[in-house]
């Protein structure tokens, strides 16, 4: 290892790792959808980077942004306005839709902060102390998205707080043996009965929100069936409980929408983000409320406060980046590179035993890999890291979660990209196919 790897280790934690067999690279340089380490390798970043990276690697107008505002007011406490803390608040509720007139904005500094935080804004508004979400999600890593999140990521933060609750969501590819699905509807229909029976469980009136992950992200980028989140929202609507979006992945534009819950016919009332916001060139996230939210906070004093809330060089880069998603057109680049993305994994699927199943929606998909396309039996999670050290050698980066391998790619991927690193995975999956 070079000694900035040597010194990396031995002060740093890295995440989600047991630390002493980690050799983190060194990396130097990163310009578009590549990037480079010490030794000059270069690496196609195919999951742009924890899939934040929308508008790649070196975008100018970003880091001007960041430059004007670090040199103009670098810092001002949250109580105070600022033209770029008033400008990117109205773009995002903007962003939102029609159904988030009159709505606001409350920021934080990441994805897991912008949960905790709608978490706080759910039970002060509704009164209730319950909250529903998915088994197979993530919301984050601080306490309370903790235990939002449903696979194992969670088991860290328990015994944690108390109030949350879990059900399956839509996952067609695993569900149980005995159950077989005629259609989409039919999947449909059983994921609601699934869902309405736990809220009956749990008892409706004491529960503040439902938490969904719009396209699940990590766990499988598992696009709901169509009907399943506006059948969702009437339920919750019966009982008075909010549905709350959990965009931050799949969030400006990754699925080819402004947010993925614009393509399913669905009006959430509270929205979290983060990642695309900045595209991770400075931290930020938040929750967008709608009008009837918002305004419960006139006269009730809202009990959330962060020191770096709203950060101006945070929202100067927020602003920056909603203006270069227009400029260039990314809900256009989506549409046809991810129309070259779905093709390719259609011919990957075709091709290779060892992929179970490849879901995708926009430039955002995931690669199931199995031991046994016939039984289903999961790819082992060593194997999987494995794979995506081959991967890596080879000159695509990307991570995995248990047996998925994310192919989520920076927005702004040419089609010619787009082919040269899909042919580093076919490649890599051949030798896959032998174990």
């Amino acid at each position: 290892m070079s000694v900035i790897s040597t010194i990396s280790k031995k002060y740093n934690l890295h995440s989600w790792s047991a630390q002493k067999a980690l050799k983190p690279p060194v990396i130097t340089k990163a310009q578009g959808i590549f990037f480079w380490d010490e030794d000059g390798n270069k690496y196609y970043d195919m999951s742009a980077q924890l899939v934040n990276s929308n508008l790649g690697h070196g975008n100018k107008a970003l880091i001007k942004a960041i430059k004007d505002q670090a040199d103009k007011l670098p810092f001002i406490g949250p109580a105070y306005a600022v033209d770029v803390r008033s400008e990117a608040a109205r773009l995002l509720v903007e962003f939102a839709g029609p159904a988030f007139n009159g709505g606001k904005v409350f920021f934080t500094n990441a994805g897991t902060e912008a949960n905790e935080n709608a978490l706080k804004i759910a039970k002060q508004y509704t009164g209730r102390w319950k909250f529903l979400s998915m088994y197979n999600s993530y919301h984050g890593s601080t306490f309370g998205s903790s235990e939002l999140t449903g696979e194992p990521r969670r088991l860290a933060a328990e015994p944690g707080v108390p109030g949350f609750y879990h059900f399956d969501g839509p996952y067609p590819y695993r569900a149980p043996a005995q159950v077989t699905f005629k259609d989409e509807a039919d999947q449909t229909k059983y994921y609601l009965d699934r869902f309405e029976e736990s809220v009956e469980r749990e008892g409706p009136s004491l529960i503040a929100a439902v938490f969904v992950e719009t396209v699940v992200g990590s766990n499988g980028v598992l696009a709901p069936p169509k009907g399943y989140l506006p059948g969702m929202k009437k339920i919750c609507e019966k009982h008075g409980i909010l549905l709350v979006c959990d965009e931050v992945m799949a969030g400006f534009y990754r699925t080819g929408t402004k947010f993925a819950f614009q393509q399913f016919g669905v009006k959430p009332d509270i929205v979290t983000f983060a990642k695309g916001s900045t595209c991770g060139y400075v931290p930020l996230g938040g929750v967008i409320m709608k009008k009837d939210i918002a305004k419960h906070f006139e006269n009730n004093k809202m009990w959330n406060g962060l020191t770096y809330s709203a950060h101006p060089m945070g929202c100067a880069c927020c602003v920056a980046a909603i203006a270069e998603y227009e400029r260039l057109d990314i809900a256009g680049n989506v549409k046809k590179v991810g129309k070259v993305l779905s093709d390719e994994l259609d011919r990957l699927t075709e091709k290779h035993e060892c992929i179970g199943e490849a879901r995708r929606i926009g430039l955002f998909s995931q690669i199931e890999l199995v031991k046994d396309r016939a039984t289903k039996e999961p790819l082992p999670v060593t194997d999987a890291g494995k794979v995506v050290g081959m991967l890596k050698a080879a000159g695509f980066a990307t991570y995995n979660n248990l047996n998925g391998i994310m192919v989520a790619p920076p927005l702004i991927i040419t089609e010619k990209e787009l082919r040269e690193g899909i042919a580093i995975l076919d490649k890599v999956l051949d030798e896959v196919d032998k174990w």
